[in-house]
């Protein structure tokens, strides 16, 4: 029986706008289990990638409880979340977020030199995840001298390094062209099967679709959840 790897309750977060504040989620509620393909939509300001940074640890919610694991991760303090990040969670951003001044090599086991493992462990573990993205043989290139496809498979390298086993994926897709974008869904999917599970943050329905599960926002709220493949849809009160 598979378990729930990630788990969110009446998550609320609020930004101040000039006098007005910003209902940025309200009462987000749903879990993941171990192993599963999570894709979270909805339109343009709806929460979506504030929500993912809440799951990431990079952001805290103003009220309401976050699991990982089943321990409560919300009421930690930076460094206890920290920690639990680099355990845990692997991110891949539009943006790549790969350091131009790094090797390839070297940004992949980047993680690895937060967590305390050894310049060999570190190197030994980027080159086989390098492997697994297909450009082991770009190892000492700099990411400038790759193809914005090639730096997104990089920054999915650079997420699995970890071995964390829960992977937050922000609008992959977004900086790349349409046969790039489908080969880095298509890795994506190829992932999964192995056993990761994924979180995807995503505008395009097209991708959504190969999620397993859909988790719709609208306004900062759950509308539904939708399970594609199943052709079951859950409405959400």
């Amino acid at each position: 029986m598979k378990t729930d790897v990630l788990k969110v309750k009446q998550l609320k977060k609020v930004f101040q706008s000039g006098d007005q504040p910003q209902v940025v989620l309200d009462g987000v509620s749903f879990s993941v289990q171990e192993g599963e393909y999570v894709a979270i939509c909805g339109p343009s300001g709806c929460g979506k990638s504030t929500l993912l940074n809440i799951l990431g640890l990079l952001d805290t919610a103003d009220s309401g409880e976050y699991f990982i694991d089943g321990l409560l991760v919300s009421d930690m303090n930076a460094e206890q979340r920290a920690q639990m990040r680099s355990r845990r969670i692997g991110f891949v951003f539009q943006a790549f977020n790969l350091i131009d001044e790094y090797t390839v090599l070297d940004n992949v086991a980047l993680p690895l030199k937060y967590r305390g493992d050894s310049v060999k462990q570190r190197q030994a573990r980027a080159l086989e995840c390098l492997e697994k993205v297909g450009l082991a043989d770009r190892a000492a290139l700099f990411p400038n001298q790759l193809s914005g496809g090639q730096q997104q498979r990089i920054s999915i390298a650079r997420a699995l390094a970890a071995d964390s086993g829960i992977m937050l994926v922000d609008e992959p897709t977004g900086n790349l062209d349409s046969k790039n974008g489908d080969a880095v869904m298509a890795l994506l999917a190829e992932l999964h099967a192995q056993g990761t599970t994924i979180i995807l943050v995503t505008h395009d329905p097209r991708y959504a679709t190969m999620a397993h599960r859909q988790i719709n926002l609208l306004d900062g709220k759950v509308v539904n959840a939708v399970a594609p493949h199943l052709e079951v849809q859950e409405q959400v009160a």
